[in-house]
């Protein structure tokens, strides 16, 4: 029994154990950064308190993101014409409006 290959086999593991928990926090980090900055346009436009608006898209734009926006349901048609019409400089898609709304 050779114990320089069972050391090397280890090691080689090792690495690569380390590198895919390194590319795990990488994409990690660039999801949440991404995130992070669709949650910060659309701050002004969702901290509104108690925005009956925006409270009752919740499931529709739960729906929405889950379909990959293939289902749109009228409080979330109503929410983001309602967004848009408070900040019409903001430039985000229907999918970074409704991420927002669901990380309120």
């Amino acid at each position: 029994m050779k114990i320089f290959p069972l050391i090397a086999v280890a090691a080689v593991l090792a690495c690569s154990g380390l590198a895919s928990a390194s590319s795990f926090v990488a994409t990690t980090d660039t999801i949440g950064a991404s995130l992070a900055n669709s949650v910060e346009g659309t701050s002004d436009v969702s901290s509104g308190g108690n925005d009956k608006v925006l409270l009752q898209a919740r499931d529709d734009a739960a729906s929405f993101v889950a379909s990959g926006g293939s289902i749109r349901g009228v409080r979330l048609e109503a929410a983001l014409q309602h967004i848009r019409a408070q900040q019409p400089a903001l430039h985000a898609s229907d999918m970074q409006l409704a991420e927002a709304i669901l990380a309120r």
